[in-house]
């Protein structure tokens, strides 16, 4: 299972893939930290994103995606990063790390850790 971060989830919904992230996501199942939802939900009030969140075929794809909650051992997994970036980012890559799924995203920070399972293609 992998574990995608918010704009992966954003680019794999508009279809905006790179070729490599198109090819891991085909190859497995996805899972989201719980903060994703929450993200998107607020990108879409300040008008970032066009989403409708409301529409049934995007309902239909987030009911097909694991979505981990935030528990004690993720909070306490975030003391582990070895990188300091905003909590959502961190929450994400600690999901990662407690559920053993490798993270797809493209943010440089999260890329670089050493303590992050990433996916690779």
């Amino acid at each position: 299972m992998l574990n995608l971060d918010t704009h992966i989830l954003l680019f794999a919904l508009a279809g905006t893939l790179t070729p490599r992230e198109k090819k891991l996501l085909e190859s497995d199942e996805w899972g989201i930290c719980d903060i994703v939802l929450w993200e998107i939900t607020k990108l879409r009030q300040l008008n970032r994103i066009e989403l409708n969140l409301n529409d049934a075929d995007l309902r239909a794809i987030l009911r097909g995606v694991r979505v981990w909650p935030i528990d004690l051992e993720i909070c306490l997994a975030t003391l582990s990063l070895d990188f300091k970036s905003d909590p959502a980012d961190e929450l994400i890559a600690a999901t990662s790390i407690v559920h053993h799924a490798p993270l797809v995203t493209r943010d440089q920070r999260l890329r670089k850790s050493k303590v992050v399972p990433l996916a690779r293609a």
